[in-house]
């Protein structure tokens, strides 16, 4: 990777990454698990590989958008002629959780536990997303007064776009599913799970609250999910948990009582058992009382 291809913004108070842009032609910066303490978005414009994150393993090729939050591990292998752009942006440039209703990705790019993080382009979306790279990456090398107001605007642009677009094609998705009764215990298992995360934890919970047998709840869940039950609870309950972490300063304790867990050791390790960090690491090197400031 040459160094022209890569622009990048260095936060000047702690010396961690801000904001980066790099383009890359090969699948070597990304054949080995990542997980890093900020989002990261990659455009894929030429190859194909198979995308491994969590629990999720798909086919991606050409003009495709593929979306990590932060710590989520995730790896491209088996690529073939893989090129594109990967844009990197730290919670202390802009924070998803705080502008949540401004641009709607928190949920739909980013922290989604019921579908694949890639979003699929057409040569149109294709062109309007890389017109707002240049965008930044023309203002990356401006110096001038609001240089990261200009920066955050052309995400927050990029953001709403690819939110809308992925947004669109689940919807799409929802209307050709058949009539039936799957698709109805699904949505009625992530609403259980939506209102129920912090109190149920274990999946025969969510059986019994919706009359079927814990096996065929599995088996639904597998099936559509590829993920298991237990998988999609503890998802959700890690997405709450960053979220305290990162916009509160409530004790590891409190945010693991009101999770519904009265050991705050359990929680701590069932944190970095699907994290892979402790709920302190992930504080000090992703975001603490943001929104308390």
């Amino acid at each position: 990777m040459s160094a022209q291809t890569v622009l990048t913004l260095i936060n000047p108070q702690n010396g961690n990454l801000a904001f980066k842009i790099f383009s890359f032609d090969d699948g070597n910066y990304f054949d080995h698990i990542q997980r890093h303490n900020y989002h990261s978005m990659i455009l894929v414009t030429a190859g194909t590989a198979k995308l491994k994150s969590g629990f999720t393993e798909c086919d991606i090729s050409k003009n495709a958008l593929l979306c990590f939050a932060p710590y989520q591990p995730f790896m491209l292998a088996d690529a073939k002629g893989i090129k594109g752009v990967s844009i990197n942006f730290h919670s202390d440039f802009f924070c998803i959780y705080k502008h949540h209703r401004e641009i709607a990705c928190h949920g739909v790019l980013f922290n989604n536990v019921y579908q694949p993080p890639n979003v699929l382009l057409s040569e149109t979306d294709m062109q309007n997303l890389f017109a707002l790279i240049e965008q930044m990456k023309t203002e990356m090398q401006n110096l001038d007064l609001a240089q990261h107001e200009l920066l955050v605007s052309y995400l927050k642009i990029f953001l709403i776009t690819a939110s809308r677009i992925k947004v669109a094609q689940h919807s799409e998705a929802k209307n050709k599913v058949e009539v039936g009764s799957e698709p109805f215990i699904l949505q009625s298992l992530k609403d259980a799970i939506e209102e129920h995360y912090k109190t149920k934890h274990s999946a025969s919970d969510y059986a019994d609250l919706l009359n079927i047998s814990a096996n065929a709840l599995a088996k639904i869940s597998k099936n559509h999910f590829n993920k298991t039950l237990t998988d999609l609870i503890a998802e959700r309950i890690i997405i709450e948990a960053k979220r305290e972490l990162y916009l509160t300063s409530k004790a590891v304790k409190q945010v693991a009582y009101e999770l519904g867990f009265n050991d705050e050791y359990y929680f701590s390790r069932f944190f970095k058992n699907n994290t892979n960090v402790s709920p302190k690491l992930y504080r000090d090197t992703v975001g603490f009382a943001r929104a308390e400031a």
